[in-house]
């Protein structure tokens, strides 16, 4: 009897696999098979000529900026450290440019602001490119949080590079082929391309474990709808693990893409709208598609030309840019990239995205970097350049000659110039309540006042830095509010840069190599 109707069973699943029926004349039944994520399609690149495959460009699922036209990014939870710039989300300017007083994590410094914004509005219209601008102040006058501030404008897909002057003589490559990379980075590729999507409607997920741990790996079925059809995927391994990770469950309008098996899960249907499942109050409600489960939909690949560099000029490929073994590259690679790049722009299927280089203590450059930077700047697909120094009238590295912030006249002329101003008392106080509720330090008016008064005499860098430092000393003593003897506690125990030099010019016989007949300049340069 048992073997008589397993019989029957296979014989009813048999006819259901191999004779599709209609349901209601309009929706067809039929079967596909979906086994896994190396089932499906999986090009090499993604090339928009598919006639041309000189070009490799990084596979699908790891570009970071490339995503379905159709779907909204999940919100994932990040974990930042707080930094020196963490605060700030953008220039604080409003739909005028005008710079508000305090907005977005930035005090003060309305001229260098709105001079920013000008630049940056320019940039997003795509108007301006192998431009460079030069923002010049004393030290702690916000010169890199008005380049953190463009950053945070501009947003992920325009690319944003920053290096520091110094680095370009600790790496292991010539200055010129780092700056070329540099330069790199920061133009971005815009290439469009048309891609087969499974979109459609859950219906029911049924997933069939092996009754033997380790005997076979675990197979199951997806049946997905449209308001027209309904089609049941046969699922492997791999897109049973991804179908977990998304959670995806009865009802739920979901997007497959068929060259990289990635599942995005659009919402809920509306027709699950009045169940009594648990919902969050986040849940989307969208519509059931229509038409056929397999669509054609744009995607946007954003990549820079240099990731397009290190993946054609190594063997192991995309796998370089984990590895960090870029290494030098080859000059005829990038012509060949420059001019496949150009047939894709006249072709329509690409366009070019000038990004931001910015280079923090420019006057650490020398003057083959200086030459470099001139010729780079006439290239056609050269980035904006923002760079920024604290110095004023001083030599140029690699030479005896001096020049204004230690850069060569030449290059000083094709800069637009942008100055910083020193914080006034009431600026550096409405820092102080910004980095206190950044760092969640919750601190009494007078210490803020104490606080901001060492600012003024001292720095604005110092007196942050006092911040956490007070608040340890307040939990040491077991309190909730930093108050003024933990700001003076911490005053005492961490030393400033005037009183510093005070000590050593009081007990500099004591030290080592001490330099007793050094020059009076110096020196009070230190105290200043």
């Amino acid at each position: 009897m048992y073997w008589f109707k397993n019989k029957i069973l296979r014989f009813f699943e048999y006819r259901k696999s191999n004779f599709p029926r209609k349901k209601g004349g309009k929706k067809s039944l039929f079967r596909l098979s979906l086994s896994s994520l190396s089932d499906l399609k999986n090009p090499q690149n993604l090339n928009p000529n598919s006639n041309s495959e000189s070009l490799r460009l990084p596979p699908r699922p790891l570009l970071a900026m490339a995503e379905l036209k159709l779907s909204e990014s999940k919100d994932l939870t990040r974990i930042e450290r707080i930094g020196a710039h963490s605060h700030i989300r953008g220039l604080g300017l409003d739909s005028t440019l005008e710079p508000r007083l305090v907005s977005e994590g930035m005090v003060g410094q309305t001229a260098a602001r709105k001079a920013a914004g000008v630049i940056l509005q320019m940039i997003k219209e795509g108007k301006i490119a192998g431009r460079a601008v030069l923002l010049a102040g004393q030290p702690g006058t916000g010169k890199t949080a008005i380049a953190m501030g463009m950053a945070k404008s501009l947003g992920l897909e325009t690319p944003f590079a920053m290096i520091a002057g110094s680095e370009l003589f600790s790496l292991e490559m010539s200055k010129t082929e780092a700056l070329m990379q540099a330069f790199r980075k920061a133009i971005g590729v815009r290439i469009k391309e048309d891609t087969e999507v499974i979109e459609g409607e859950v219906v029911e997920v049924q997933i069939d474990r092996p009754a033997v741990t380790g005997a076979a790996s675990k197979t199951g079925k997806l049946t997905l709808k449209t308001t027209e059809m309904e089609t049941v995927y046969d699922l492997g391994a791999k897109m049973i693990e991804a179908l977990g990770k998304e959670k995806v469950q009865s009802g739920d309008i979901i997007a497959i893409d068929k060259a990289s098996g990635k599942i995005t899960k659009l919402g809920r249907s509306f027709s699950r709208s009045r169940d009594y499942d648990a919902m969050g109050p986040q849940t989307k409600f969208v519509q059931c598609p229509d038409g056929e489960l397999q669509k054609r939909k744009e995607v946007v690949h954003c990549v820079t030309l240099h990731e397009i560099d290190v993946i054609n000029s190594r063997t192991q490929g995309f796998l370089a840019l984990f590895t960090g073994d870029t290494g030098e590259i080859r000059a005829e690679v990038r012509e060949q990239i420059d001019t496949k790049v150009a047939e894709w722009r006249e072709e329509g299927k690409a366009e070019i995205v000038p990004g931001v280089l910015f280079i923090d203590e420019v006057h650490m450059l020398d003057i083959e970097c200086f030459s470099f930077l001139n010729r780079a700047l006439e290239n056609e697909m050269a980035p904006i350049l923002v760079v920024a120094t604290n110095r004023g009238i001083t030599t140029i590295r690699g030479t005896t000659y001096k020049s204004p912030h230690g850069i060569p006249i030449d290059l000083l002329d094709r800069l637009l110039i942008i100055s910083t101003q020193p914080y006034t008392e009431q600026e550096i106080r409405q820092i102080l309540d910004i980095r206190c509720q950044e760092e969640e330090v919750d601190m009494s008016e007078e210490a803020k006042g104490l606080l901001t008064k060492i600012g003024v005499d001292t720095s604005l860098r110092y007196a942050i830095n006092l911040i956490t430092s007070g608040s340890l000393a307040c939990l040491k003593r077991k309190g909730k509010t930093v108050e003024l003897e933990d700001i003076n506690r911490v005053y005492h125990l961490f030393l400033d840069v005037k009183r510093s030099t005070q000590y050593l010019m009081e007990f500099q016989n004591q030290y080592m190599f001490n330099n007793e007949d050094g020059e009076e300049d110096e020196v009070t340069a230190m105290q200043t």
